[in-house]
């Protein structure tokens, strides 16, 4: 038996860059900051989109405009949201939160299992 490699196949082993600021940015690169993890949303990894960002405004006939994807490129990557989202996961200042939260629920099982054994 073969042990499956972990790293994904082609095209989702590549990783994006991040694209070069522009005058007029587009909303395919808002989506590759996002996806070259200068968000602090995700780890960098290509993420291949059913609809990629922006689709539905362009189908829609009302493009996103320059002047609000350079807004939502800037929002995106301000260091302050990047630190937030660190800390938001187990790999930040908040590493207590799933220790506890398994600890409550086995202070909940032995509750139960206390409660059941006393009413025997």
């Amino acid at each position: 038996m073969a042990l499956r490699s972990e790293t994904p196949p082609p095209p989702a082993d590549h990783v994006p860059d991040a694209p070069a600021p522009s005058e007029r940015p587009t909303s395919a690169q808002l989506k590759a900051e996002i996806d070259s993890g200068r968000t602090g949303d995700k780890i960098p990894a290509h993420d291949p989109g059913l609809s990629p960002l922006g689709t539905d405004d362009e189908a829609a006939g009302t493009p996103a405009d320059a002047s609000r994807v350079a807004l939502a490129r800037e929002e995106e990557t301000r260091p302050r949201r990047q630190r937030a989202s660190r800390m938001q996961t187990g790999h930040g200042a908040n590493r207590w939160v799933m220790p506890a939260y398994y600890g409550a629920i086995v202070v909940a099982a032995l509750a139960v299992g206390l409660v059941v054994w006393l009413l025997r």
